[in-house]
Order: C-alpha cells, then sequence, then structure tokens
C-alpha cells in the first residue's frame, strides 16, 4: 500500500469524521466523488486504486478527471465543480501531511471551478399542485402515506432527508401544530403546520398506529425510507398527475421541486424574505433570492411601477457610432 492511501483513509476518519464531524450526506458525496476517481485513474494507469502514488493524482489527471464527468458522464458544471471541491479538501488534508509533495498539490489547488449558469428555479403551479397530491392511489396504504409526504412536503419545504428521517416524536399536532427537524449544517428548526396538513398527518398517524420514534414514513416492511425510493415515488405520481395537467408532462418534478414550490407560495402570499430563509433552514438571506428571480409576478409589478398608464417608455440611443458599437458587443 502506497502513502496515498493511509492519507485517504485518514482523512475520512480523522478529518471528516473527528475534526469536522462531517454529516452522513457530506461523507457518501465525498466518497462517491473518490471511488469515480480511483475508477477512472484505475482504468487509465492499469494500477490498482490501493498501489497509486500521488504523482497519479497530478493536475493533469484531476484535469482530465473532470473532463471525463462533463463530457463521458454528462454531469452538470455543478456536479464537476462538486467533485472538485471534494477533491481541494483531501489536498488540503495531505498538504500537512506530506509536504514532500507541496508543488503537486499547490497545482491541483489552483485548478479553478467553472461557473455555472443560473437558471431560474424550477417549481409547481397551483394547478400542477392540485393534480400531482390528487395522483396517490389513496385506497391503498401506500396511497395514503404518499399523499401525507407530498402534503407534508408541499407546505413545509423540508428537505428529502428530513421527510425520510422525521419520526413520530418530532410531529406535534396539537396547539401550535408543527414539525421539528434537524436539517443541513446541523441546524434544529420548527416549521409549523396548517390546519389542511394536520388533518393529513393526523389521519395517517391513526391509521399507523406509531410508536414515538417509528419513521413517519416507512419504507418496504417499516424499513427506513431512502432518498432514491422518494425519487422514484415522486416521479410515478408526477407521470400520473399528467394526465390531468398537461404542464407536468416532460417536467422533471425531483424532491428539491417541492422545497422551491413552497417557498414560491410563501413568496407569492407575501412573506417577507428573512422568514422565508428561517423557514426553510438557509445559512444566510441570499440564498432566498433565487425564489424572487423566479417569480414573475413580482417582475410584472415592477414593470407596471415604472410607466404610468399613456406614457411611452422612452428609447435608448447611443449618441455616437464608436459607443454604439461597443455596446453592441
Amino acid at each position: 500500500m502506497t502513502a496515498l492511501a493511509p492519507t485517504l483513509e485518514a482523512f475520512f476518519t480523522d478529518r471528516l469524521a473527528r475534526q469536522r464531524r462531517a454529516s452522513a450526506h457530506t461523507v457518501a458525496a465525498y466518497r462517491d466523488s473518490f471511488r469515480l476517481l480511483l475508477a477512472y485513474l484505475q482504468r487509465h494507469t492499469g494500477k490498482a486504486p490501493s498501489l497509486l502514488q500521488f504523482e497519479d493524482l497530478d493536475a493533469e489527471a484531476i484535469t482530465a478527471f473532470l473532463v471525463h464527468l462533463e463530457d463521458d458522464r454528462a454531469n452538470s458544471v455543478r456536479t464537476r465543480n462538486a467533485r472538485l471541491a471534494a477533491l481541494h479538501s483531501f489536498f488540503r488534508f495531505a498538504a500537512l501531511r506530506h509536504p514532500e509533495h507541496a508543488q503537486l498539490i499547490q497545482r491541483v489547488l489552483a485548478i479553478p471551478p467553472k461557473r455555472a449558469t443560473k437558471g431560474i428555479v424550477p417549481f409547481l403551479t397551483e394547478a400542477e399542485v392540485e393534480a400531482l397530491l390528487a395522483a396517490p392511489d389513496r385506497s391503498t396504504r401506500r396511497g395514503r402515506r404518499d399523499h401525507a409526504l407530498l402534503v407534508l412536503a408541499l407546505q413545509t419545504g423540508l428537505r428529502v432527508s428530513e421527510l425520510t428521517g422525521l419520526c413520530w416524536n418530532d410531529v406535534e399536532l396539537g396547539t401550535g401544530a408543527h414539525v421539528r427537524t434537524c436539517g443541513k449544517g446541523r441546524k434544529d428548526r420548527c416549521t409549523p403546520l396548517i390546519a389542511q396538513t394536520v388533518a393529513v398527518l393526523g389521519t395517517w398517524m391513526r391509521e399507523q398506529h406509531p410508536q414515538p420514534t417509528d419513521r413517519v414514513f416507512p419504507g418496504r416492511g417499516d424499513a427506513t425510507l431512502s432518498s432514491d425510493a422518494v425519487q422514484r415515488m415522486i416521479a410515478k405520481h408526477t407521470a400520473a398527475a399528467a394526465t390531468r395537467c398537461p404542464t407536468l408532462r416532460g417536467k422533471r418534478v425531483a424532491p428539491h421541486v417541492l422545497r422551491h414550490t413552497a417557498a414560491m407560495t410563501l413568496l407569492a402570499a407575501g412573506v417577507d424574505q428573512t422568514v422565508i430563509a428561517l423557514w426553510l433552514g438557509h445559512e444566510r438571506v441570499e440564498t432566498t433570492d433565487i425564489y424572487i428571480h423566479g417569480d414573475l409576478t413580482i417582475k410584472e409589478r415592477a414593470i407596471a411601477r415604472t410607466a404610468p398608464p399613456g406614457i411611452r417608455p422612452g428609447r435608448y440611443k447611443a449618441p455616437d457610432a464608436l459607443i454604439a458599437f461597443l455596446e453592441g458587443l
């Protein structure tokens, strides 16, 4: 075994687990990044992962791996940047243990992330929400579970990990109804529930007769529901809902789209941006800016205020031919 292998093991066991107390999701994301990298290097060098040297992970190899992610695996720029962030974190750790590879490590750390295109945040319209909630077959236990999960997700904007990890002792359906969650960054928060959500969860709870530590949304055989299972469930019900609501056809509705929909519903109701950030458990208020950009009605109201009725807006004209050329670039 080379020096690289024990350093990588120490990175996961010492740096991530002990020093940073990284979440299971962070560890899994970093693990997957290195599994992809090591498999790529094994194919191109012919070396088993445990025999790879630091020299096999130089800047040229890492750059080629990032190109492979985008070109061969069709990963997005954001995914590419996430993989690079995991590699940078490891090389910063390795720099303390292997100063003899300082030059190689600095070259890898100098690989920059790519700028990603910021698209409009995807969310569901009111008609699409109604069609999606009507899709589960509530004559079956699974259909009732799916319906309850969708209702809670669309009202609270919980992350998929928060939904699958929710236990009944985290749910209060009495006075001041709310759910308690420990989300991203180990931030605890309480999210209030409206009467409709309380009624749906109350019906589901009475059917379950659960223990306080039981999952609210169990998987098959009362096992923990996985994130992939939630994704498949939403995709299935979206396809069924598309027969009633044509705008859902070809629309990819991921669990995070339900979270975005909850935020857009709050924004449309006039809820302040800081409250939405607290509601969703965002670290910074600026994170909610994406919802303002995605709400066309806000922009339409802004336009309505810029030009009084009956007055034709003026048109800018460049004062000089050279200025016009430069502004046309």
